[in-house]
């Protein structure tokens, strides 16, 4: 019979087996369930406001992002209005310098032509002063003397002469 025994089923030693179970259970979840599955929450929180410090500090560097692109979109846009404006002034100065220029230029032509007109005048006059001046003395020589074709032709050739040297 011993060997029943050790193969029989004990119903108390099942029911105190189960209660020590329960027990054990009951004492595990009061003294390690709970602090563990508190720490757990602690740490999920921590990690949630890890997560939503991440989010913001991702969405402020997105906004900073955008707002830097922003105002170097407005330094550029500053910069070539600047350069524009740089362009624009250098091509009225030159426009400015080259129309001063021709101005200056058409004033000394002009000036030139004047100059030379008083010039030819001035000639003019002095060829025909002198051509007086040899068409007096001319007709001085013709009075003192009697002129015949040779003697004519004489004048004539000390005239073109007398013109030619001066």
């Amino acid at each position: 019979m011993q060997s029943l025994d050790i193969i029989s089923v004990n119903l108390w030693q099942i029911l105190i087996s189960l209660a020590n179970l329960t027990i054990l259970f009951l004492i595990l979840k009061k003294f390690l369930y709970k602090p563990v599955q508190k720490m757990l929450d602690a740490r999920r929180a921590e990690i949630d406001s890890q997560y939503a410090d991440a989010d913001a500090a991702n969405t402020s560097a997105k906004a900073k992002d955008a707002e830097l692109t922003e105002r170097l979109a407005g330094a550029k846009a500053e910069a070539e209005g600047i350069v524009k404006e740089a362009a624009d002034t250098a091509k009225n100065r030159g426009d400015k310098i080259i129309e001063d220029a021709r101005a200056t230029a058409d004033g000394i032509i002009r000036q030139a032509e004047v100059d030379a007109e008083l010039h030819r005048k001035r000639v003019n006059e002095t060829i025909k002063a002198q051509i007086v001046d040899v068409s007096t003395a001319l007709a001085e020589k013709m009075l003192e003397r009697e002129i015949n074709t040779d003697d004519h032709n004489a004048l004539i050739d000390e005239f073109i002469e007398k013109i030619g040297e001066e």
